[in-house]
C-alpha cells in the first residue's frame, strides 16, 4: 500500500536529517586528516592551560602611557587574537605599562605574530642606500644612481605595477625616528630641507652614522619609539642600509587590508600572495601626493620604503603616481603570511608600541576535575528532564529522550568541527551554556506536545492532531529560539572573554534546536500518530482523549480507525433500513387509499 503524504514528508524530512549529520562526521573527519583535528572539541584556558605572554609598552624615558592607550591596545590585539581563530582568551593590563596575554593552548608563530607586532607601516622617501657592490650615496650619489641599481628586491617588480609592493609577511607603521644605533639626537640640516626627499636630510653627521650602522643592532634599540619627523638610519634583510626621509604616511591613514592571489599586469590571476590596502580619503591624498613627488625623480630617490618596527619590507620605484589610495605589497608572501599581514593592518594600528618581555605555560585554572563536576551536573539535569517527561508524557518522553540524543551528537560534532576549523575552544562557561540549551530544547517538545493535546481535546484525531498541533506549535517555538538567538548574538558582541563562550553555545543549541524540531521530532510523531498504540488512544501513550478530558462537540468521537470504518458500515445500513420503512409506510398508504376510493 502507497504511503500517505504525511509518512512522505516525514522519511524526506529524516532522509535530510542522515545527510546532515554525515557530512558533519566527514567534515571533522576531513580536518583530522588533513588539518591536525581531533575528534574531541579544544578546550579552553580554564580547563586545559595555555601560554601566557607580557609585552611591555615602549616609551621616551619616564613616560607613562595613559589609560585610554591601554584600553585601546587591548582592545586591538584581542581583535588580532580572535580573528587568528583562538577563542577564549584572556588580555588585561598589568601595573599601568604591561599588557597579558594569556591563550589556550600552545598558539602557532603566526598568532604571536600578531600579536608582538605593533602593525604601524610608515611610508618614507628614500634618501641613500648602501648596495654591497657599491659604496655609500650620499646627496650625489642618490641624484646620480641608475635605477635598475634598486636596492629593493621588489624594486623590478613595482616597474610594471605603480602599486606598492613589498616582501615581509607581517607590516607595521612603527614611530620611528633615529639611528638605532644611538641615542644621540640626530643633527640638524644646515640647509632646510623642502620635503621629505631633499638631500639636505643627509648631514655629514648623519652620513658618518650610515657609514658605520651595523644593521644588526635594528631590532636592539626600539625604534618603534622614535618621532616621526627626523630621518632614520635602518636596513633591509640585514644587507642593505637606507637613510629615510621623515613619515609621510603612516598605517593610521589604512582603513582596509585584505590577503588575496596577485594580478599579473594583463589582469591574470597568478600564483602569487599579496596584500591590498585601502587608504582613507587623508591617507589617499597623502599618498598621492607623495607618489606624484617621486616619480619625478631620479635613482634611489625615486624608491619610496616601506618600513615595520624600523625596518625596511620593500623599496620599491614609483612609475607613476598612485591616485586611488590603493596600494598592494606583494613579495615572499604565502596565504598565510599574507593574512597575518591583512589582520594586522585591517585591526587598527596600537597607539604605543609594545616589547614581548616574557613567555611561559601556564596551567589550567579549573582543570579537568571542575569539567567533569560540569559533565555530571549536566547528566543530573538531563537525567531530570528525561524523568519528567515520562511522568508527564508516558510514551512521548521516548520521543523526548530520542530527540535529546540526536541534538547531543549534532551539537558534539559541530562544536568538534569549529575546534579544529575556527579555533572554537570549550570553556567551562561553554559547558554551562550546553547544560542550559537542555532546558531550551526541552521546552521546544513541551510545546509541541501540548499543542497536540489541545488538539485532541477539540476532537480530533491523533494523526489529524498530530498536523494541527505542528501548524501552531512551530510558529511558538521560532519565535521562542529566534528570541534566545538574538538574546546570545547581543551578549557575544558586547561580552568578552568566557561570557563570550557562554553566549556562543548558547546560541549554537538554539539553531540545532530549530533542526531537530523540525526534521526528526515532528517526523518522528508523524509515523508514531499512525501506530495502533498512539491511534487507539491507548492510557500509557501520553494521548488518551478520555485521560486528557477531552470535549465531544458534535458528533465528533474518538474511535480507533478500525470502529470508524465499522460505525459508517452500520450507519449505512440504518440509513437503508430506515429508508426501506418509510418506502414501505408510504406504499401501504397509497394502499389504504386506493381501496377506499
Amino acid at each position: 500500500m502507497a504511503r500517505s503524504t504525511p509518512e512522505r514528508k516525514a522519511l524526506r524530512s529524516l532522509v535530510w536529517l542522515l545527510v546532515i549529520i554525515v557530512a558533519l562526521i566527514g567534515a571533522n573527519g576531513a580536518s583530522v586528516a588533513f588539518n591536525n583535528g581531533e575528534w574531541t572539541p579544544k578546550l579552553a584556558l580554564d580547563l586545559e592551560g595555555g601560554t601566557q605572554l607580557i609585552l611591555e609598552a615602549q616609551l621616551e624615558s619616564g613616560a607613562q602611557p595613559s589609560q585610554e592607550q591601554m584600553d585601546q591596545a587591548v582592545g586591538i590585539i584581542r581583535q588580532r587574537v580572535d580573528a587568528a581563530g583562538v577563542s577564549e582568551s584572556e588580555i588585561n593590563t598589568q601595573g599601568g605599562t604591561n599588557i597579558v596575554v594569556s591563550i589556550p593552548g600552545t598558539p602557532d608563530e603566526a598568532t604571536l605574530e600578531r600579536i608582538r607586532r605593533s602593525a604601524q607601516l610608515e611610508f618614507r622617501a628614500v634618501l641613500a642606500a648602501d648596495l654591497a657592490s657599491t659604496d655609500t650615496l650620499g646627496e650625489e650619489g642618490a641624484e646620480g644612481a641608475d635605477p635598475s641599481a634598486s636596492p629593493s628586491p621588489g624594486a623590478s617588480d613595482a616597474a610594471t605595477d605603480p602599486a606598492a609592493e613589498a616582501s615581509d609577511p607581517a607590516a607595521t607603521d612603527t614611530a620611528a625616528s633615529e639611528s638605532p644605533a644611538t641615542e644621540e639626537p640626530l643633527p640638524t640640516p644646515s640647509v632646510e630641507p623642502t620635503d621629505a626627499s631633499d638631500p639636505n636630510w643627509i648631514t655629514p653627521e648623519l652620513q658618518e652614522r650610515f657609514d658605520s650602522f651595523d644593521c644588526a643592532t635594528v631590532d636592539e634599540a626600539g625604534t618603534n619609539i622614535a618621532p616621526r619627523d627626523e630621518p632614520l638610519i635602518t636596513c633591509e634583510n640585514d644587507t642593505i642600509k637606507y637613510i629615510l626621509g621623515p613619515v609621510e604616511v603612516t598605517g593610521e591613514a589604512i582603513d582596509g587590508a585584505t590577503a588575496g592571489l596577485v594580478p599579473s599586469s594583463t589582469g591574470a590571476t597568478t600564483n602569487e600572495w599579496g596584500v591590498f590596502i585601502d587608504f582613507d580619503s587623508e591617507g589617499t591624498q597623502q599618498f598621492r601626493e607623495v607618489t606624484e613627488r617621486l616619480v619625478t625623480l631620479q635613482g634611489v630617490r625615486n624608491q619610496f620604503a616601506i618600513v615595520l618596527d624600523g625596518r625596511v619590507i620593500s623599496a620599491p620605484q614609483t612609475i607613476s603616481a598612485i591616485t586611488d589610495g590603493s596600494p598592494q605589497i606583494s613579495g615572499s608572501f604565502d596565504q598565510e603570511s599574507s593574512q597575518t599581514l591583512a589582520d594586522q593592518l585591517r585591526f587598527g594600528a596600537l597607539p604605543i608600541g609594545f616589547e614581548l618581555q616574557s613567555s611561559e605555560n601556564i596551567s589550567a585554572t579549573l582543570g579537568i576535575s571542575q569539567l567533569q563536576s560540569g559533565v555530571i551536573a549536566g547528566l543530573i539535569g538531563l537525567l531530570l528532564v528525561v524523568l519528567y517527561a515520562f511522568a508527564q508524557y508516558r510514551a512521548l518522553g521516548g520521543v523526548t529522550v530520542a530527540s535529546l540524543m540526536i541534538a547531543g551528537v549534532l551539537t558534539y560534532l559541530v562544536i568538534t568541527y569549529l575546534s579544529n576549523e575556527s579555533g572554537y575552544r570549550l570553556s567551562l562557561a561553554g559547558v554551562a551554556g550546553l547544560i542550559i540549551s537542555v532546558g531550551v530544547i526541552a521546552d521546544s517538545f513541551i510545546v509541541y506536545f501540548e499543542r497536540i493535546r489541545d488538539e485532541l481535546r477539540d476532537g480530533r484525531r491523533v494523526d489529524g492532531a498530530v498536523e494541527a498541533g505542528w501548524r501552531r506549535a512551530f510558529r511558538t517555538i521560532v519565535i521562542s529560539d529566534v528570541i534566545n538567538v538574538i538574546a546570545a548574538i547581543v551578549l557575544f558582541v558586547l561580552a568578552v572573554g568566557n561570557v563570550r563562550g557562554f553566549a556562543f553555545t548558547l546560541g549554537i543549541i538554539t539553531v540545532i534546536d530549530l533542526v531537530v524540531v523540525a526534521l526528526f521530532t515532528h517526523p518522528l510523531m508523524q509515523l508514531v500518530a499512525r501506530t495502533p498504540f498512539f491511534t487507539n488512544g491507548h492510557r500509557l501513550s501520553g494521548l488518551d482523549p478520555k485521560a486528557l478530558g477531552a470535549v465531544y462537540r458534535g458528533r465528533a468521537q474518538f474511535r480507533p480507525l478500525a470502529e470508524v470504518g465499522a460505525t459508517k458500515k452500520s450507519s449505512s445500513r440504518r440509513e437503508a433500513q430506515r429508508r426501506q420503512t418509510i418506502a414501505e409506510r408510504k406504499a401501504a398508504q397509497d394502499r389504504g387509499e386506493g381501496t377506499d376510493a
